[in-house]
């Protein structure tokens, strides 16, 4: 999961800020838990300095330094736009990035108490994202297809979470799939998408959504990969409303985006399941988030809007 030949510490951070922007170099420095393919460090109060540790992240660091500043003046909530570039060098062969640092509990160590709010906002980020993107916006290599091309990926989570590892019918979860799968392709233009919306991805503050970041899987496709965001981040009473201020998804998008969300809740659920035993890139967190956004995917009732 990461290239541990590179050890990424406090005084490395320092040296390379030393480097390249020694302006920032007399901030503090702290180290953020959490993180995937990047590793995170506080720098002050409004700052972070992204340093990538998976050999694919540095393609997707650019990405998000290339298009976040053209999407971010027009989205509700704080993202982390990237204020400065570090350029690879002998002290760390990658490029990194100092973000705007994005305030809130990122929602796999927090809950939702103001679920219609939640619902609100989650819904106006993303009427606001989902806008027709250029034929230059980038496409994405492991998702953003149709759930039909995805049965292998899903049934693959499926098999290897521990018997009981959640409390749900099986063949209830594969119904759901199975209707995701016979759902009509999106005929619409290809919109900008997050991409990666699940409880670590987004922050809250006072019981509602305050934040969202890491966009580095951005790329442009069928809105229902992030739709599936009502299920996996809202809780179940605040479902139906999302939809209905998001106003923009058919019957067809919404069946999408249920499948999606319960393949995605499997996914919290494994890596939940990985972080309890200690393997690496395991979280143990996302576990009690995947399996409560796989409940909502099967109990939360839902009346499909027509689209505005």
């Amino acid at each position: 999961m990461t290239d541990s030949e590179i050890e990424i510490t406090a005084e490395l951070v320092h040296d390379l800020l030393k480097d390249q922007h020694p302006d920032l170099a007399g901030l503090p420095i702290r180290e953020v838990a959490g993180g995937w393919g990047n590793q995170m460090w506080r720098l002050g109060d409004e700052l972070a300095v992204r340093m990538p540790r998976m050999e694919g992240a540095p393609d997707l660091l650019r990405k998000e330094c290339r298009w976040l500043p053209v999407l971010a003046p027009r989205l509700p909530l704080p993202v982390p736009t990237p204020v400065r570039i570090g350029e690879p060098s002998a002290r760390f062969p990658r490029p990194w990035s100092i973000m705007a640092w994005v305030r809130g509990e990122p929602l796999d160590y927090a809950s939702i108490s103001r679920g219609d709010h939640a619902a609100d906002t989650l819904a106006g980020f993303l009427r606001a994202l989902h806008v027709e993107a250029p034929a230059e916006a980038p496409a994405s290599s492991d998702r953003g297809a149709h759930p039909k091309e995805c049965t292998g990926g899903f049934e693959k989570f499926l098999q290897a979470i521990a018997p009981g590892g959640f409390a749900a019918d099986v063949r209830a979860v594969w119904d759901v799939w199975d209707d995701a799968v016979a759902a009509p392709e999106w005929e619409g233009p290809p919109v900008w998408l997050h991409g990666d919306l699940h409880p670590a991805n987004v922050v809250v503050s006072d019981g509602t959504l305050s934040g969202v970041i890491d966009f580095d899987a951005m790329f442009a496709g069928d809105p229902a990969w992030d739709l599936a965001a009502a299920w996996v981040l809202l809780p179940a009473s605040a479902v139906s409303r999302f939809f209905e201020v998001y106003a923009h998804a058919d019957e067809a998008t919404i069946r999408r985006a249920r499948g999606l969300a319960a393949m995605k809740s499997l996914f919290l659920i494994l890596m939940g399941q990985n972080g309890e035993q200690g393997l690496p890139g395991g979280k143990p967190t996302w576990g009690p988030a995947g399996r409560a956004a796989l409940d909502r995917v099967l109990t939360s009732s839902l009346s499909c809007p027509s689209p505005a």
